[in-house]
């Protein structure tokens, strides 16, 4: 969370577009990684991974993920990951948000998987620029605090020291097993 922060924040400011818009949306990555089931535990829902570089990683596997007992050795594991922020810049006076969610719903079918989200807003307020070097600080609930050097210092002269943003994070991944293809 704190890396896809970074980026966003380092989007807004080199971009002053982004920073003076009501509402921008910045479309995150969605990065596909694929491993094949190189071994199981089921007492203990151990699963271990073949990645296709040949590494391997084990991981347990929770009691929540309906139909374990259906993969086989051999099965392919898709998980594709997504993610996206919105900006928005506070009105004076408007109130500050901090709420977040989170689901997951299995998929349908005989094969293992799932679709889990999470999604988290949160009003930051810019407590400090400083130009010369360039950089900006931000501010928010729970004694969040945020500092990340700027690449456009021009950039920085379009925000104020007290200004709200508005950030909304939306992270999901979508996890797949699928029968070994016939060869």
């Amino acid at each position: 969370m704190k890396r896809l922060f970074a980026a966003v924040l380092l989007t807004a400011i080199a971009f002053p577009a982004v920073a003076t818009a009501q509402i921008k949306t910045l479309p995150g990555e969605s990065i596909t990684v694929t491993a094949t089931v190189d071994a199981i535990e089921r007492s203990s829902r151990m699963l271990t991974l073949k990645r296709p570089d040949g590494t391997l990683e084990t991981i347990k596997v929770p009691a929540e993920v309906q139909r374990f007992d259906a993969l086989k050795v051999g099965d392919t594991i898709t998980a594709t990951y997504y993610e996206n922020i919105v900006l928005r810049v506070m009105k004076p006076g408007e109130k500050a948000v901090d709420s977040g969610s989170a689901s997951v719903t299995p998929t349908g079918g005989k094969r293992p998987g799932a679709t889990a989200a999470a999604q988290r807003t949160i009003t930051a307020t810019i407590t400090a620029i400083d130009p010369s070097i360039p950089s900006i600080t931000l501010a928010g609930p729970n004694n969040w605090k945020y500092s990340s050097r700027v690449e456009d210092k021009a950039a920085l002269k379009q925000v104020k020291v007290g200004d709200r943003l508005e950030i909304t994070w939306t992270e999901a991944v979508l996890v797949s097993a699928s029968a070994p293809k016939p060869k």
